[in-house]
Formats: structure tokens, sequence, C-alpha cells
């Protein structure tokens, strides 16, 4: 089953580099459930792998740095009663974890001016918005 885990063209893991810790699984299972440790805890060492390029370990960090812990970075997956399916589904996560973390930043915003058109829908809205205001106020009898 060790397979590399493919995050991206420039970033693959491979499969020496994953820990798996397996445990019991809490929730539905019958008789299984105190036998069987179907639970996955998928950990990868950020700050020291070998496959992280270097000038994606900066933004990999900085990224996931509420989630790591001595820089490595830990997945749990207990929603399936199947160990292979919660192993699958933890490295799946990892993956698109590790792959939103790798994700350029985006390009800055450029800052515009409204256009003509959009300042005279403003205006004229901010008007109607007043008259209406004023149809509603109470006027002293005269």
């Amino acid at each position: 089953m060790a397979e590399d885990l493919v995050v991206t063209r420039a970033l693959v893991i491979p499969a020496g580099e994953l820990r798996e810790r397996f445990s019991r699984s809490s929730g539905p299972g019958g008789q299984g459930v105190n036998t069987a440790d179907s639970r996955v805890e998928l950990s990868f060492d950020v700050a020291g792998s070998q496959a992280v390029p270097e000038h994606l370990r900066p933004r990999l960090l900085a990224k996931l740095s509420s989630r790591l812990v001595d820089g490595v970075v830990t997945i749990a997956a207990s929603e399936f009663r199947a160990q292979l399916a919660n192993r699958a589904a933890a490295r799946d996560r990892l993956a698109a974890l590790l792959r939103d973390a790798a994700a350029p930043p985006p390009a800055p915003r450029r800052a515009t001016k409204p256009s003509r058109g959009s300042r005279e829908r403003r205006i004229t809205d901010k008007k109607r918005r007043s008259r209406t205001k004023q149809g509603r106020r109470v006027r002293p009898d005269d």
C-alpha cells in the first residue's frame, strides 16, 4: 500500500516520509469496535522533509503554522469502519491540505475608481431612498 503521495508536479512525498499510526475508532462498529484499529493518524514532517523544495518550505511552514507541532502536520481519519478506507481518506486530506498551502498567493488587487455610470446610479439610489424616508416622516399639524 505504501506509495508516494503526489501533491503537485513540484511536490511528491515519498512513502518513507509519511508516518501512520493506528488506534481504535469511536462510534458504531458492533462486536468489532473494540478490536479493530481503524482510526488512522497520518503525519508528515514539513520542516525536515527532503521532498519539499527549498523555495516552497517557507510558504508551507507559514500557511500551516497553526497546525504544526515541531514542524510536523498530522491528519486523523476515522469516518470509515475500514482501516484501508481511512488510510486513503487521510492521504487525500493531507494532499489537499499541502496543495492549498503550496499555492502561490493571489496577485495584489489593483486599485480602481468607480465608473461614471456607477456613481450616477449610486446617487440616484440615494435620492430615491431619501424621498422614501421623507414620505414616512410625521409632519406637525399646521
